[in-house]
């Protein structure tokens, strides 16, 4: 009899996050300190996600097929919410819009919080990256609250990131939020 491993890194196809969305929600949650009603809400545009081109996601699973965490992301294109919103932030620095040629929107990574701190968000981020075709990455994340400047703030930090706006306000949301960028590939780990 085999055993699986503690713990494993997988490549998580479309038809894999559609079987475990309400799993990969549920550590979103938790790792933002959402509402589990938020969940419900998120539901549908991860799944529309699924079919934007580039799409890719990665999951770490423990022994018991459980999902520890989560990070999908795909080509950015003119045309898509997130893309406008970030082009509607940079209208006064044009020289800037250089961010929005060629990038690799990385749309969610999360780690539930009883196993944050072990290298998984950074292995995650390292796997989705490391087959993308794009020349650069670009993330938003909040400015303030729970995760905010902790741990994700720290992992970008130290793999280069760096600011593209600051106190960036989406539509329909009131909270502020930097979106961090750069170029690509990854610097390989030390």
């Amino acid at each position: 009899m085999t055993t699986a491993p503690a713990r494993h890194l997988v490549r998580l196809g479309p038809a894999d996050l559609a079987d475990r969305v309400g799993e990969a929600l549920q550590v979103y949650v938790a790792a933002m300190g959402y509402p589990p009603s938020t969940a419900r809400h998120r539901r549908t545009l991860w799944l529309d996600h699924i079919r934007r081109p580039g799409w890719r996601a990665v999951g770490w699973l423990d022994a018991a097929d459980s999902l520890l965490g989560v990070a999908y992301g795909y080509s950015g294109a003119a045309g898509q919410w997130w893309y406008e919103e970030v082009r509607r932030g940079l209208r006064s620095r044009p020289a800037d819009r250089v961010w929005l040629e060629d990038y690799f929107e990385l749309t969610e990574l999360h780690v539930r919080p009883d196993v944050q701190g072990g290298g998984l968000g950074e292995s995650l981020l390292r796997a989705l990256l490391g087959g993308a075709e794009s020349s650069r990455v670009l993330l938003s994340t909040p400015e303030h609250g729970p995760q905010a400047p902790g741990r994700a703030w720290q992992l970008y930090r130290r793999l280069g990131f760096h600011d593209v706006l600051r106190d960036h306000r989406f539509t329909g949301d009131a909270r502020p939020f930097a979106v961090l960028g750069r170029d690509l590939p990854l610097d390989p780990q030390a």
